[in-house]
């Protein structure tokens, strides 16, 4: 254990402690956008599969892409980020970013086609890519250690309200507006956040980062591209034997293999990846992944259930999931206070296999399942993720030194988005195939050249039966059916996940806290356990 030098003051500067939780509603701000519109996007994913001119008439697999092409360019550039913003300053990356936020946002609501789309959402992920890591590390540089639970827990609790506010306003906009409003309106607000952090946020930097590595830049961005892309693309073609899928995956493993080597021998590492043999701070990674593999498969169903299957409409899909959004900005923020007395060993694990039974009743529910079912489940889901990423968040910014505080936060949500990928494709991928299988029969009584179109997701095999008048009718049921079953398997593929998540957590994670002793570093105390 690390010998206490004596006491110290403050490290924050008087006027920015002053300040500090005007400057967190700043980046809560921002933060809010890179949130709001992915929860935007998911109510307005059937509104975009329908023909013109009321949307793109976008396939299962373009509206996959239009998910994915953001997570892929995210995930691949979000440690780069962390990186630079330790660099260079990260008010200056925090600007930069917004701002290609704000111009990729008003393209997409300009797209012509979901090819443009998706190439939009690719430029809004670049933005997004330097504003999610800055805003934790910045946190990070303006509270005092004893502040940083706190505010970590409001910070998480803004993302509950982001996901409160973006399906209700997707809904409204979609009701009286095009669909290309709901990526509009992130464009005033990015220009009110951006004002508001010139005139608010301080810059912070690692005063001592040492040389740039570029190859190390270079290997992490090309692996984790590769990476996501074949999992991505093995969820588009239900298929992760495919040639292409297993060479990508493969390659990209290899590539990130080469990254890990690279920094252990260079003298001047992008991450000294020595903090992976600290098995708290790696199970926290890891816990983050797969809570995110089992809720981001699961929420994409979830819509196409609503819609599609119980007929709601985007506004009221979106009012159904208030009770998630929530629990998350009631629970949040008081986390610290179930960690301080039971620990987080307790309040993680507890929290994952409450995740894990709130998928299982997902398996659970028919086309005339009562609604407050859904929403009683939704409210658990969102106390249990709350009681899972405040004390997880914590614990990996506190395991770093506050001045590589971008590198840790970039690390933790590399792999949230890492694992939502992966979660999206492979229960995309179980969704898919199960589907494809519970209609096929149904299907044979359509002409050759519909089948395959039909059988792609239950918005397809609608929107063929919509085509056939009342020849098609007959394909409503089975279709709800068949969405139903692939549904159910889907769910309970996720609580598989979140029970290994429970077992890592609950092997891993630390019981109560220790008291930090004065004049300790911050990480000291966690890496001194490592």
């Amino acid at each position: 254990m690390t010998t206490p030098v004596g006491p110290v003051g403050p490290r924050i500067p008087e006027a920015v402690h002053r300040r500090r939780w005007a400057i967190l509603g700043v980046l809560m701000l921002s933060l809010l956008i890179v949130v709001l519109d992915n929860s935007i996007l998911n109510v307005a994913i059937k509104t975009i599969s329908t023909p013109a001119p009321v949307g793109l008439g976008a396939t299962q697999s373009e509206l996959e892409w239009a998910i994915n092409s953001y997570t892929l360019v995210f995930a691949g550039l979000l440690f780069s980020a962390g990186l630079l913003g330790d660099r260079i300053g990260r008010k200056k990356v925090l600007l930069g970013g917004l701002v290609v936020f704000g111009i990729g946002s008003a393209l997409a609501a300009e797209s012509g086609s979901p090819a443009q789309l998706i190439a939009f959402r690719a430029l809004m992920a670049l933005g997004a890519a330097f504003v999610m890591p800055a805003t934790l590390a910045v946190l990070m540089n303006v509270f005092e250690r004893e502040e940083q639970p706190k505010a970590i827990g409001i910070w998480a609790g803004g993302v509950g309200l982001a996901i409160a506010i973006g399906p209700i306003t997707g809904g409204l906009l979609l009701d009286h507006f095009w669909w290309g409003s709901v990526f509009l309106v992130n464009v005033p607000i990015v220009i009110v956040a951006v004002a508001l952090m010139l005139w608010l946020v301080p810059d912070s930097r690692d005063p001592h980062p040492g040389r740039i590595d570029p190859v190390g830049v270079a290997l992490s961005v090309v692996g984790l591209i590769l990476l996501v892309y074949g999992i991505i693309k093995g969820g588009e073609l239900a298929d992760f034997t495919d040639p292409t899928v297993l060479t990508t995956i493969t390659a990209g493993l290899l590539v990130l293999v080469a990254f890990v080597v690279h920094e252990k021998r260079s003298d001047h590492p992008s991450i000294d990846v020595t903090y992976f043999r600290n098995k708290v701070f790696s199970a926290a990674i890891a816990v983050i992944a797969l809570v995110f593999f089992a809720l981001m498969g699961v929420t994409f169903f979830s819509v196409f259930y609503t819609q599609s299957v119980r007929g709601y409409s985007p506004l009221q899909t979106g009012l159904l999931m208030l009770p998630l959004a929530a629990a998350q900005m009631v629970f949040a923020p008081r986390a610290r206070l179930v960690v301080d007395r039971f620990g987080v060993k307790a309040t993680t694990t507890t929290g994952m296999l409450v995740i894990a039974a709130t998928l299982v009743a997902f398996a659970t529910l028919e086309a005339d399942t009562p609604i407050w079912i859904l929403e009683v489940v939704f409210f658990f889901m969102g106390a249990g993720m709350a009681h899972i990423m405040t004390p997880t968040s914590v614990v990996i910014m506190q395991a770093l030194p506050r001045e590589k505080a971008g590198s840790a936060s970039a690390l933790s949500n590399t792999f949230r988005q890492v694992g939502g990928a992966l979660g999206i494709a492979v229960l995309g991928s179980v969704l898919s195939t199960s589907y494809r299988g519970g209609i096929q029969d149904d299907l044979a009584a359509l002409p050759a050249g519909l089948r395959g179109t039909a059988g792609e997701s239950i918005e397809a095999t609608l929107g063929v039966a919509a085509k056939l008048g009342d020849r098609g009718r007959a394909l409503v049921d089975p279709a709800n059916d068949a969405f139903l079953h692939a549904m159910h398997v889907t769910a309970l593929w996720g609580a598989g996940v979140a029970v290994v998540g429970a077992v890592v957590v609950g092997l891993f994670l630390p019981g109560r806290p220790k008291e930090p002793q004065d004049g300790a570093d911050e990480g000291e105390l966690v890496r001194a356990d490592s």
